[in-house]
């Protein structure tokens, strides 16, 4: 069957009612033969996101009718893997002592693009340059599992990556440049340049897409940012507060599929 995600805003719900209304859901599944597999709950954006294997979507909302009335804002048909990509698990969280457990579906993106890799397999050639390439993924996975990054996919010269938390995403870009750069100078004949760009969101909007708008927005970022360094959208920038990262307005610019211009906020990492 078809796999789903929906989502509820506006509830108001503490965490144990969210809890309680998944096993409601549980409860009645068998009628209608679908399977209520987990849940995420993001308590500071009101919202709730279910994870359904179902025939069909409305079979979804007959079942959340009859278990509890909570309707859904948006549903959307997803593919398993990518699910877990993003999001870690497509299972029940584990308990927490007995509490309920709040896991929130909200997750930063960051894109990461090695500048000029085709240039480089034309002057260095396939083995040097496949070398570099190796050195590069190196780098970045390991700055990845210090700051509890999942990687979603590699691009090649680059990589697509999820965190639960903006800060970890762009303390891990400030590492990878950091590392990039100490093997650059350390290394000079195998000099690189790194783009980034992060954006961070919830899973599902009007756009059927799973993170559609914060992917899009992450990645044309990272296109846009110039070679060293690290762009960020303005949600990113704001959930900064207080962590004492330096930041450097740009002005905006025209993204492709977003309807406003797009602020530019740059990391000034070299100042950290």
């Amino acid at each position: 069957m078809p796999l789903y995600m929906d989502r509820h805003d506006g509830e108001n719900l503490p965490p144990e009612a969210v809890a309680k209304a998944h096993a409601a859901d549980i409860k009645i599944q068998n009628k209608y033969d679908v399977k209520f597999i987990t849940y995420w709950y993001d308590d500071e954006r009101d919202s709730v996101f279910c994870l359904v294997d179902a025939p069909d979507m409305n079979t979804v909302h007959k079942v959340h009718n009859e278990a509890h009335g909570f309707h859904h804002n948006e549903i959307m048909e997803v593919d398993q893997a990518i699910v877990k990509a993003f999001l870690g698990r497509v299972e029940e969280p584990a308990p927490m002592g007995g509490e309920v457990s709040i896991d929130s579906p909200f997750r930063a993106i960051m894109f990461t693009d090695l500048e000029g890799s085709t240039q480089m397999i034309s002057e260095l050639g396939d083995e040097k340059s496949m070398e570099l390439l190796r050195t590069h993924n190196a780098l970045t996975r390991d700055a990845l599992r210090t700051h509890a990054g999942r990687e979603i996919k590699h691009t090649g010269d680059g990589f697509m990556a999820s965190f639960t938390s903006a800060v970890n995403a762009v303390e891990c870009a400030i590492t990878i440049q950091q590392m990039i750069v100490k093997h650059s100078e350390e290394n000079p004949d195998e000099a690189m340049d790194l783009r980034i760009g992060i954006s961070a969101g919830e899973p599902v909007r009007n756009d059927n897409q799973l993170y559609g708008a914060a992917v899009n927005l992450a990645a044309r970022l990272c296109t846009y940012a110039k070679p060293g360094s690290i762009l960020v959208a303005q949600v990113v920038r704001d959930l900064m507060v207080g962590k004492n990262i330096p930041f450097t307005g740009l002005g905006e610019f025209e993204a492709k599929g977003f309807e406003q211009p797009v602020p530019l906020i740059e990391v000034a990492w070299k100042d950290t």
